[in-house]
């Protein structure tokens, strides 16, 4: 088996790491589009990326 397939096997949906967003305290997991910057993820979606300086409590996503 090459490495490409030991390491696309070993990234199966539900093995994939996660992280608490930020802002709305929710687990969100790895995407393949941070793939080279998944240490500097904090947040969810854009929309809590817009609102990390917001005063208010975590928000519920709609």
């Amino acid at each position: 088996m090459s490495k490409y397939r030991k390491e696309r096997s070993a990234l199966k949906k539900q093995h994939l790491p996660s992280k608490v967003c930020a802002v709305c305290e929710k687990p969100f997991n790895w995407r393949k589009k941070w793939e080279s910057v998944w240490h500097e993820v904090r947040y969810c979606s854009e929309r809590c990326r817009r609102n990390k300086n917001k005063d208010t409590s975590p928000h519920e996503h709609k």
